[in-house]
């Protein structure tokens, strides 16, 4: 197998409510797959070349400098024809893995229902509360071109928005993030251990947790923790909690709930709060708030960890930026661009931690062999298969150094 062919599909590993794909449905993902590869990669060089050559000589021979900032080249470069044809691909490329999502969940949704009511059903650990609205922030716009977003329903009480967002991630991301997925989860693992050795929380609180893929890896390192994930999305708590008890995370509760409002925790009841690419999705005022009761509910001594992409700062080329932006203004991610322009460590401290407490750092998930078996087989290097994340993390002080 090349480093540049994504794995194909018949590598996710299925679990006891996955959708069940058809020879031409897996083949679309497969297509999908090796299609936002090339745009990444070969296509997307294309980018480049075009700001330097055409872009960027015409914006300083009209406006006599260079651009100030990534807006404005992101208005250059909307009309140049390159980047023109690349963003219709690329946008193109997500509302079929939308579609095709979509059609395979809505074939068998009568049976991934019934699945998923068996492990739902008389089980405490699915927690869902009518009264939770989804925010406005969150009803807006379909997340990623999801129809529905997150909390849609085919018909009430159904797992369908769960089940098109857990069946598409292996397409959407070459299967970096691993054989279920949880990429994210086992690198926060594999990061703790080693960052602090012998640790073992009481009880974890995951914040956003959509299908809960990234709380599964954690909830399973940790059996004896009483682990915790939170949504306003009951469409998808119910199929998150039904995937959780498939892969024998009995451990780990499913809760409808707003991270803004957590009063029913108790100040201190956590010793880690986390989230896993969470933060971008939320509104510039939702934000502050939601760190503020995470801080609240974490024990003295605790963890909040956030992985995230990185910042927008000054040392980040004003290119980079203005690429890295293109999901805010083209997949229906309307708080990307303002969320990576914030100083989330100030945040962070605005909420009550030691400045000295805080940290960022980079996460590397680890190669699945599974999907790239080469890896194990031949010793190689990861070669960028495997996703990495900006962390911004803190220790809360405990009561003997407050």
């Amino acid at each position: 197998m090349k480093h540049d062919v994504p794995p194909p599909y018949t590598a996710v590993e299925r679990h006891g409510v996955f959708p069940e794909p058809s020879h031409d449905e897996a083949a679309r993902f497969d297509f999908l797959a090796n299609l936002n590869k090339y745009l990444s990669g070969t296509l997307g060089v294309g980018n480049t070349r075009a700001y330097e050559t055409r872009v960027l000589p015409a914006f300083r021979a009209e406006q006599g400098r260079d651009p100030a900032d990534r807006f404005e080249i992101r208005h250059a470069m909307n009309r140049d024809p390159w980047h023109r044809f690349w963003s219709a691909l690329k946008r193109n490329s997500m509302e079929m893995r939308q579609q095709n999502g979509r059609q395979m969940v809505l074939r068998q949704l009568d049976d991934l229902d019934a699945k998923a009511r068996q492990f739902n059903e008389s089980r405490d650990t699915l927690q869902l509360d009518p009264t939770v609205e989804v925010p406005r922030y969150q009803r807006a716009v379909d997340i990623h071109c999801m129809p529905g977003s997150y909390h849609g329903e085919e018909r009430p009480g159904d797992v369908s928005a769960g089940a098109n967002y857990d069946c598409g991630i292996f397409a959407t991301t070459a299967g970096g993030l691993g054989a279920l997925s949880d990429a994210g989860g086992q690198a926060l693992v594999e990061w703790v251990k080693r960052e602090r050795p012998g640790w073992t929380p009481r009880r974890i609180l995951d914040l956003g947790a959509t299908v809960g893929h990234n709380i599964v890896p954690l909830a399973l390192a940790f059996p004896d923790a009483e682990v915790v994930a939170i949504d306003t999305a009951a469409a998808s708590l119910r199929y998150g909690h039904a995937r959780a008890q498939a892969l024998d995370a009995t451990n780990l509760t499913f809760r409808q709930m707003n991270a803004d409002d957590m009063a029913a925790f108790d100040d201190g009841t956590f010793d880690w709060v986390q989230t896993t690419m969470y933060l971008h999705e939320l509104s510039g005022s939702a934000l502050p708030r939601i760190i503020r009761e995470g801080y609240r509910v974490l024990a003295p001594g605790g963890l909040m960890f956030h992985l995230e992409q990185p910042a927008y700062t000054d040392a980040m080329p004003l290119y980079e930026q203005f690429i890295r932006d293109w999901d805010a203004f083209n997949n229906n991610e309307p708080f990307w661009s303002a969320m990576h322009g914030l100083d989330v460590p100030q945040i962070m401290v605005d909420a009550g931690f030691s400045p000295d407490k805080l940290f960022t750092t980079g996460v590397r998930a680890v190669v699945d062999t599974k999907v790239f078996p080469q890896v194990e087989s031949k010793g190689e290097e990861d070669h960028g298969r495997a996703a990495f994340w900006h962390a911004y993390g803190a220790w809360k002080n405990d009561r003997t150094d407050a």
